[in-house]
């Protein structure tokens, strides 16, 4: 049985310190001005200026050809890999890739790709595994057709791929012949955290695509880029899976503002990942993770606890955690403030001595 998403426990008060993800960010009142001020159009039919304006403005961000809207990062990721490949290709992934874990065995189910998991630490591998993972090409082995990796890491901690190794690995699989795919949900994250141009940070990717559903705080869309022929053949997978959109660029002008005013602010969300390391490090028993952009991730057996008696006890504060992997995940984003931080330590910290 499929069951609905957990809610507040009854009685609980409401949410007011969430790190629970950054999709839990809401539009800004001048984002929401931008959405009602929005030129719209039949985007399906190819209409909508707006869309077209985050189109062209995506394709100069990225250094690629062209650019689709999507509904959703992981519309992105499934209509890549059905451009990519065919059914019965393998994809070489690391293990704790999000198309893997978080995207319903959608791969299985629509794609029919086989996805070989690849080990490494903070969510990454190296070229020398992609070595190693290169099949003979014979009729008794699938046919290897694309290289994906996800930056940030997500499980692996908001980790961020250096440019040399995210480079490496793509030119292993080019000369193979397979295409390289990058799942950018924070990409923007790595590019603020490392000073590197997304651009530069892509230039090896055959595909990427950019969630502004995250830390930059629209309430939906992402956008995938290519060359002009894959996003053609893209196209095509928007229609067949109900992704062309009306009137979207009321969405669009969300993601176009998050541009313009919440790409550079995205350094203040690595602060307070970093001040609220700092302060759970103090917790007797609390195990951290030290991150890179805007993810903490900690370990609190060593306080006594589970993962689940912490969110329940925390949310009865107004505080909301994740778990993912095993381990606590706090994430910082437009909607968290500095003052917020150092409440949540305090609270993280009577809920562990209780």
């Amino acid at each position: 049985m499929v069951h609905a998403p957990a809610r507040p426990p009854a009685g609980a008060p409401p949410v007011r310190i969430n790190l629970y993800s950054d999709t839990q960010t809401r539009p800004t009142p001048a984002m929401k001005e931008a959405m009602m001020r929005a030129e719209v159009g039949d985007e399906q039919h190819g209409d909508d200026p707006t869309v077209h304006a985050l189109c062209d403005r995506m394709v100069t961000l990225m250094g690629k050809e062209a650019a689709v809207f999507l509904p959703s990062g992981t519309m992105c990721n499934v209509i890549a890999i059905l451009t990519h490949c065919r059914k019965g290709d393998e994809v070489v992934a690391h293990e704790t890739s999000h198309i893997l874990h978080s995207e319903g065995g959608t791969h299985a189910a629509l794609t029919g790709v086989q996805i070989m998991p690849l080990t490494g630490p903070r969510g990454m591998f190296t070229a020398d595994q992609v070595r190693a993972a290169i099949r003979p090409r014979t009729r008794y082995a699938p046919p290897q057709r694309l290289l994906e990796v996800e930056q940030t890491a997500n499980i692996g901690g908001g980790a961020i791929w250096p440019l040399a190794q995210l480079n490496e690995v793509a030119a292993v699989a080019h000369g193979q012949g397979w295409a390289t795919h990058m799942d950018g949900a924070r990409l923007m994250n790595a590019c603020v955290a490392a000073g590197i141009a997304a651009r530069d940070m892509v230039a090896s990717y055959d595909s990427v695509w950019l969630d502004f559903t995250k830390g930059l705080g629209a309430p939906l869309g992402a956008v995938l880029c290519g060359s002009s022929a894959f996003i053609g053949e893209a196209w095509r997978w928007k229609q067949r899976l109900g992704g062309s959109m009306r009137q979207a660029g009321i969405c669009a002008a969300a993601c176009l503002y998050a541009l313009d005013h919440h790409v550079d602010r995205l350094a203040e969300d690595h602060a307070n990942a970093r001040a609220l390391a700092r302060g759970l490090s103090q917790i007797p028993g609390v195990a951290v993770e030290e991150p890179d952009t805007n993810l903490v991730f900690f370990d609190v057996k060593g306080a006594g606890s589970t993962v689940e008696e912490l969110q329940r006890k925390l949310i009865l504060k107004g505080v909301a955690v994740s778990a993912l992997g095993g381990r606590v995940r706090a994430c910082t984003h437009l909607d968290v403030t500095a003052p917020m931080i150092e409440e949540a330590v305090g609270l993280i910290r009577e809920a562990l001595a209780a």
